[in-house]
């Protein structure tokens, strides 16, 4: 069996496990999350990078191991270079990450591959998730942002409709955390966390958000989504986890557009990454 590593970097966090490739899924037993500050100097980030991978993988053998990375951008993903010039990781800007990790893992560079987060997402749902047996799939992460990824068959490719222009703003502002933290605020003056508080609030505030958001996300793919003519719409991220709260409007909203897509919640959420990025690293390779 290859000894392959899928790894998941986040803005807070690692996390990472070794894959089966031949079960397509993760060995739970070295499944390592560790808290990473993308604010630290770079010195700490690769520190703390390289201490979760040793854990993950200090019984493979280093000649033969895969490394897949899944990465927020921007980001040079072929030769491993951020290209992150504000905020989250500014202290390791155009430093060669691939060669980085290499060195000091003592692998070679060939070994180690990286891939967007959001394309990542798709690739792990492909390969071990919920749309195992389809070719034409848009996938959408709704969470702290907006990701966006379109599988043709082949490929996971991230589509970056975040910042598209939706409604009077961009199509983040409406379908990310944020949007139900700001509306919550505004319609009671109180504050929530996200979707996970809202759930304990009152059905009625419950109702009137849902069903806004729902309208939001229905027009959203409606005016992006449709057009990729996608055979189903796999929705990951923390708010997917609330999606019985909102599913019968938005499917109500797209009919009513004469869309008529198959959705398909992700049974795997965070891990869906990993599995993804460690895909991905077999495909390169």
């Amino acid at each position: 069996m290859q000894n392959i590593i899928g790894i998941d970097i986040g803005g807070s966090h690692i996390t990472l496990a070794q894959v089966n490739p031949e079960k397509r899924e993760i060995l739970a037993s070295t499944y390592v999350r560790e808290h990473v500050d993308s604010f630290e100097s770079r010195e700490t980030i690769f520190s703390a990078w390289i201490s979760a991978i040793e854990k993950a993988a200090h019984d493979l053998n280093r000649e033969e191991l895969l490394i897949g990375i899944a990465m927020p951008g921007p980001f040079d993903y072929e030769n491993g270079i951020s290209l992150m010039q504000q905020g989250k990781f500014i202290d390791i800007y155009q430093v060669n990450i691939k060669d980085e990790l290499a060195k000091r893992l003592s692998v070679s560079s060939d070994q180690i591959h990286f891939v967007n987060d959001a394309a990542a997402f798709m690739e792990g749902e492909v390969f071990g998730g919920c749309v195992q047996d389809y070719n034409r799939i848009f996938g959408v992460t709704l969470g702290t942002g907006l990701g966006t990824t379109f599988y043709d068959g082949t490929t996971a490719t991230d589509e970056d409709l975040w910042d598209s222009p939706f409604k009077e703003s961009i199509c983040e502002d409406y379908l990310a955390t944020r949007w139900f933290v700001n509306r919550y605020a505004e319609l009671t003056g109180d504050q929530i966390s996200g979707t996970k508080d809202l759930l304990e609030k009152s059905e009625e505030i419950q109702n009137q958000i849902f069903n806004e958001y729902a309208d939001s996300f229905a027009g959203f793919i409606v005016q992006y989504v449709s057009n990729y003519e996608p055979e189903v719409l796999v929705i990951g991220g923390n708010i997917a986890k609330a999606y019985p709260y909102f599913e019968k409007r938005f499917i109500h909203n797209l009919v009513k557009n004469n869309c008529n897509l198959t959705i398909r919640i992700s049974a795997i959420f965070e891990d869906a990454a990993i599995l993804g990025a460690a895909s991905y690293a077999l495909k390169k390779a």
